[in-house]
């Protein structure tokens, strides 16, 4: 490594002349910028850059003087990267570091004028220990249970018979060897959808996420196991990724996790809809054992006849009491029951009918006696009579026929009057006003 890449430019080399432009979006054809310019700012804008710590994996290691070489790479994706770093830096650690070592460290970007390369310096380097990955494994845990991703509410009911499986797993593993047989040792009719990823190295997430989702997609596959034989903890780090535990959270289709053995638990079993502890116990608890199938549709059948034969037999009881009951043994007779009712009831109303028509028609006679009773008629049959002038005086009176006489002033003598009487009309003239006889007491007799 030289330091005379970092070493600063001097004042005439930074000094621009003013007709250059200030911006590389100004440039031109015409006014462009002389390469050590941009390489200027290159380096200006890399060294604002501040320091990062990455992870990764060492796949190069190489010693030369005071100085080593070594590329990294992720250990999710086929992405790498070079970097350098002062021997002195790689001796402070306890165990020397070896190529395939799991690391974090703390890299500055660094750009080359001279060169125009770019080179990533690394700062400090550690190597990641079982216990970190232990701990970062469960911070990750607490971390996806705190948003909700590994409630219960979340987790999907397996089918109970389905009739395609997607199976995700090693390339001829034993795994796969294990689910398909005893699959179909259970339930021989039993498809599968299979599909062989990495299940370690940093393109198992990727690949592994990239079968969930084909998989998933896929409406015949009904549910999807994601099975690898047991392992060591780093090689079973991709299924404590959490790309893979979101992909997971977000499939429509219920999940089996059957990853390693019991004492295995990666944060896969905690999201999954369904955790087995082994390959062989997942296809055991997806797939019903055909047998006891059988044995059950038998016995199903059994209960149900026994049921059906205690139903007909209920209701056989039933409809002999209701046969034996009197409304049924002579159904007639609720007939004749009503038929009576309502002769009865027309009798009745026949009657109330009859006594209503007698008390009004002699109600009406009643009226009749006393319309009659009020009448002119009624009066002159009692020997009255109505005096009514005639003639000349009935024209003088303003009437167009008789007028009726009501005092004695109004027919004087020779008055010729006309006589109304029960039978008919007779003509009289009045001989004007007669006295009154008097009782001994001076009272007017009528």
């Amino acid at each position: 490594m030289s330091d005379q890449a970092s070493l600063p430019v001097s004042g005439q080399q930074l000094a621009a002349p003013t007709t250059l432009p200030a911006t590389a979006a100004e440039t031109s054809p015409d006014n462009p910028w002389p390469l050590q310019l941009l390489s200027q700012k290159l380096k200006a804008h890399i060294d604002r850059t501040p320091s990062a710590w990455v992870e990764g994996q060492v796949i190069e290691l190489n010693r030369r003087g005071s100085n080593a070489y070594l590329t990294l790479r992720d250990v999710d994706a086929e992405v790498s990267l070079p970097a350098s770093v002062w021997t002195k830096v790689l001796e402070r650690q306890n165990l020397p570091l070896e190529r395939g070592s799991r690391v974090v460290a703390l890299l500055k970007p660094e750009f080359w004028i001279k060169t125009g390369r770019l080179n990533m310096m690394v700062r400090d380097i550690r190597p990641v220990g079982l216990g970190d990955l232990l701990a970062r494994i469960e911070r990750l845990r607490q971390a996806l249970a705190a948003e909700g991703l590994f409630a219960d509410s979340r987790k999907k009911p397996l089918p109970l018979l389905p009739h395609r499986i997607g199976l995700i797993t090693g390339r001829d593993s034993d795994a796969k060897k294990d689910i398909l047989r005893n699959a179909a040792l259970r339930w021989p009719a039993v498809e599968f959808e299979i599909r062989e990823v990495a299940v370690q190295g940093n393109t198992a997430v990727a690949q592994v996420v990239r079968a969930l989702r084909d998989l998933d997609g896929l409406p015949e596959v009904d549910v999807i196991v994601i099975a690898r034989g047991g392992g060591a903890l780093e090689d079973l780090l991709p299924f404590n990724s959490e790309e893979l535990i979101r992909a997971v959270a977000a499939a429509a289709t219920p999940v089996v996790s059957a990853i390693g053995h019991e004492a295995d638990r990666p944060l896969l079993d905690d999201v999954a809809d369904l955790r087995a502890s082994t390959p062989t116990d997942a296809a055991k608890r997806i797939v019903p054992e055909v047998s006891e199938e059988l044995a059950g549709v038998r016995q199903a059948r059994v209960q149900l006849r026994r049921c059906m034969e205690r139903l007909v037999d209920r209701e056989s009881d039933r409809l002999a009491s209701l046969h034996s009951r009197p409304v049924l043994a002579a159904p007639e007779g609720l007939v004749t029951i009503r038929s009576e009712e309502i002769e009865r009831l027309l009798r009745r109303s026949s009657a109330a009918v009859s006594s209503s028509v007698v008390r009004a028609a002699d109600q009406l006679e009643h009226l009749k006696a006393q319309v009659r009773a009020l009448s002119p008629q009624k009066t002159l049959d009692r020997g009255y009579a109505v005096v009514e002038l005639a003639g000349k005086q009935a024209e003088e009176a303003g009437t167009a026929g008789h007028a009726v006489v009501r005092r004695p002033a109004e027919a004087p003598p020779g008055s010729p009057l006309s006589i109304r009487v029960a039978e008919g009309r007779f003509g009289a003239t009045s001989t004007g006003t007669l006295e009154q006889p008097t009782t001994e007491t001076g009272e007017v007799n009528d």
